[in-house]
């Protein structure tokens, strides 16, 4: 399985909308279920810093992802833009395998 974890900090007025777009049912998630690979995403809300965030969305397998991007690179950018000014940072950690 392939993982994709992300760090998002997202000021106080913004975090609604973000938990929205951002979490398991929101606009992201429903973009990457058009493919049969991406198998979830979860939303984590930081308890000690207000406002941090982190997402791990969970593929099949990193080609899955890749051939997801090749066919809704559009769509992906414009969700990617739309979503832009509700975070004050954002930065891939990493992907990741399972073992």
């Amino acid at each position: 399985m392939y993982h994709a974890l992300w760090e998002f900090r997202v000021a106080e007025e913004h975090r609604p909308a973000f938990e929205r777009l951002y979490g398991p049912a929101g606009d992201w998630a429903k973009l990457f279920a058009r493919s049969p690979d991406f198998l979830g995403a979860t939303l984590l809300r930081d308890r000690a810093l207000p406002g941090r965030y982190l997402t791990l969305d969970r593929w099949k397998d990193a080609g899955a992802f890749d051939q997801f991007l090749e066919s809704h690179a559009a769509d992906y950018k414009e969700l990617d833009s739309r979503c832009e000014a509700l975070t004050d940072y954002e930065m891939k950690i990493g992907v990741f395998e399972s073992l």
